[in-house]
């Protein structure tokens, strides 16, 4: 008998409950459904029908409806006049976390749109409460069309029954056809110098939340780029598909801008008087919070046209925190960025090229535990550690001086040097390791007062971990650091920050060229993952989100400033990407898109160190080329304790780094001879995993064994 079924008694006539029970999908989980109560229509229609007649019981019933409709909607008015949150029935379990008032948040988007960090088509929410659309320079111009005098609302009404697109009055955008041209077509070509990717177009074929699959998503961003070389199979036109822009400069009539620009409305939209009552209406406020006081910005900087070239306001530096001894997890990363990006060590120092900005990466390391304060000599030992550790001492070679660079973290100066926390975090040192809404404590020595205190015990507790040795061995601290650190490094420095267990698989000149700011989508949650992270330095958005942090016990977990950027209807601002470009098999291993999953094929992350037998035999016969071609970048979630080469655990970087890998060899005990004296190739493992296959490709490339994936070698 199934959960809406009744017994039927003889001489009993049946009524059909009140209630009925339904079943719902669970998503993530297709083997169970979520059990759902509801009011039974059925009971109710026979109810109305049989005391008033069918008709007349239609109408009383779908006035009983609209009733509850307008007793909802008085409801949610007086819980916004009251400043609560009203999100159904989360408010008690979510309470909004906003401290800012309608004139702020408008004043962060008027810097922002500006300064050229808003190069999208998206409208600016209504919530906000622009009057007039703003003027954007990182939109092209675009004709103004005034709907007639009859149709224009009187100038005394405020409008915001509606979103408010922005009026574009920046350079034309210009779509090229990028593809190899012959006879160079044995590798793609690097992107042009000042491209932008025009991440709406991104968002239009990647979107989960529209039903974009990853497959097919990084075949846009293939074609796109001309990264199917030598494998082009796609026919047709194919101008849907372009995303990467060039800005041509624009004559002086199209430059210059309107003051006073007017609405751009082809349909007209009545009126609706609002804000007359309560100027805050329809923002929920944090409960029992001290608002921001008005906020005030130093005058925005216009971007300029983008032609390649270094902005320092806008450097390009890739950022990557790391506690504990260097590993092969951060020197993956590095060999990935010298094999991806336009770096220039492939050209003789001092030639003369065309004016590319060369990124650079900078490594900070914590050189001890998350919550000890670093000893006075600490900067001297770890340069001592980093020269005697095989993993890292090849990148202190001096031709990668100007691309590679490692610094010291030291939370206390980190914090002291944002304004927007320097005066007040010290009030929070008690529950500096907020992840959340769960703090950790740290024991602080007698008479401690910097962001963290040393404990005095040692061992591998929670508090004195340097790293992730195992999955039960957990460096908790220094992940919920970094969870600040990713924000304070952006907002100081400006750049990207990665995690460390991320891989670059292309050039990024297209999104350095994107001015705005973006993490990326957490799986199928409508929420951000900040493992890559892009901010602007000094940004009335970093400001928003210190600020709103201070107020919410500084926590950056991902989730929290999801719900810090919602509760500003200002998600577009830190604009939330697919995790196609930077995550691709995350969606798998999820239970989702199996039906059509990118290759490789994932079902877990574990299969990135521990290939199955049944798919072992892609990683060698594709190789680099074969792994998420398209995306951007690889994240392998954690598995810090993996060895991307167990057979070879050690720098295998050739002549030039020949002490380094001798050292390492034997730390681990690798060297297995043959009875001549070589490397016998039978002691490898005949199947290569993912991992194995991509560190050895990065090694070989370090050789001068192989080109890069653009077909360039390195001038020593």
């Amino acid at each position: 008998m199934s959960g809406d079924e009744l017994p039927i008694y003889k001489g009993h006539k049946s009524q059909p409950s009140w209630t009925k029970q339904v079943l719902v999908p669970i998503p993530g989980v297709p083997a169970r459904r979520l059990r759902l109560v509801v009011p039974n229509s059925t009971r109710i229609q026979q109810l109305g029908s049989g005391r008033w007649g069918r008709k007349r019981g239609f109408v009383l019933l779908l006035a009983a409806c609209l009733a509850m409709v307008l007793t909802v909607s008085a409801l949610r008015r007086s819980f916004g006049r009251h400043g609560a949150s009203w999100d159904g029935f989360q408010q008690e379990q979510e309470p909004s976390t906003l401290v800012y008032r309608r004139d702020d948040l408008r004043r962060i988007w008027e810097w922002e749109i500006a300064s050229g960090h808003y190069p999208s088509k998206r409208s600016i929410p209504k919530e906000i409460g622009f009057k007039s659309p703003p003027s954007n320079p990182s939109l092209p111009f675009r004709g103004r069309n005034i709907p007639p005098s009859r149709f224009r609302p009187p100038p005394t009404v405020v409008t915001t029954n509606a979103d408010t697109d922005a009026l574009g009055v920046g350079p034309k955008r210009i779509y090229p056809d990028i593809q190899a041209a012959p006879p160079n077509v044995a590798y793609p070509p690097r992107p042009v110098p000042g491209s932008i990717a025009d991440l709406d177009a991104v968002m239009r074929h990647c979107d989960f939340s529209e039903n974009k699959y990853v497959r097919d998503c990084l075949e846009v961003m293939r074609l796109g780029a001309g990264l199917d070389n030598g494998e082009h199979t796609r026919r047709g036109k194919m101008d849907d598909w372009k995303y990467i822009y060039v800005e041509a400069p624009a004559d002086d009539a199209v430059q210059k801008q309107d003051p006073n620009p007017v609405v751009p409305a082809p349909v007209f939209r009545p009126p609706v008087s609002v804000m007359t009552e309560d100027p805050e209406a329809g923002l929920w406020k944090k409960p029992d919070a001290s608002l921001e006081s008005p906020v005030r910005f130093e005058k925005p900087i216009p971007p300029r046209l983008y032609g390649g070239e270094c902005d320092p306001e806008n450097p390009r530096l890739f950022h990557m925190f790391w506690t504990g001894p260097f590993t092969d997890k951060p020197y993956l990363a590095l060999l990935s960025f010298l094999f991806t990006q336009n770096t220039g060590i492939h050209l003789k120092e001092g030639s003369e090229t065309t004016p590319v900005c060369r990124p650079q990466f900078w490594l900070w390391i914590n050189p001890g535990p998350a919550a000890a304060v670093p000893n006075p000599n600490a900067l001297t030992d770890m340069f001592a550690d980093l020269k005697s550790n095989p993993w890292a001492a090849p990148f202190l070679h001096p031709r990668f001086k100007d691309v590679i660079r490692f610094k010291m973290w030291n939370t206390t100066e980190q914090l002291d040097g944002v304004p927007e926390l320097k005066d007040e975090w010290r009030a929070l040192q008690d529950s500096l390791f907020n992840s959340g809404g769960i703090v950790i404590n740290v024991p602080k020595e007698k008479g401690a007062d910097n962001a963290t205190s040393s404990t005095a015990a040692e061992g591998d507790d929670i508090h004195n971990r340097t790293g992730s040795k195992s999955s039960s061995s957990y460096d908790r601290l220094s992940v919920i650091l970094s969870d600040m650190a990713r924000f304070v490094l952006c907002h100081r420095f400006g750049g990207i920050y990665l995690d460390a267990d991320t891989i670059f698989l292309r050039d990024w000149e297209e999104l350095w060229g994107w001015r705005g700011a973006f993490a990326y989508r957490w799986s199928r949650l409508e929420k951000y993952n900040t493992a890559v992270l892009k901010m602007s330095k000094g940004s009335a958005l970093g400001t928003f989100l210190f600020r709103t942090a201070m107020k919410n016990g500084l926590d950056f977990h991902p989730m929290s400033i999801s719900r810090y950027m919602h509760d500003a209807h200002s998600d577009d601002l830190l604009l939330r990407l697919p995790d196609a470009l930077f995550d691709s098999a995350w969606l798998n291993t999820e239970y989702f898109q199996r039906d059509r999953p990118p290759q490789p094929y994932f079902t877990e992350f574990g299969e990135f160190f521990d290939t199955p037998l049944i798919t072992s035999a892609a990683p060698q016969a594709l190789g680099f080329h074969g792994f998420f071609r398209g995306a951007f970048s690889y994240h392998f979630h954690n598995f810090w304790w993996k060895p991307f080469d167990p057979s070879r655990n050690f720098p295998d970087l050739g002549p030039r780094f020949a002490a380094t890998e001798e050292v390492a060899r034997a730390n681990v005990n690798a060297t297995r001879m043959g009875d001549d004296g070589d490397e016998d190739v039978y002691a490898d493992k005949r199947d290569l995993d993912w991992s194995t296959v991509l560190k050895r490709s990065f090694e070989a490339y370090l050789r001068g064994e192989r080109a890069n994936m653009y077909g360039e070698s390195i001038e020593w």
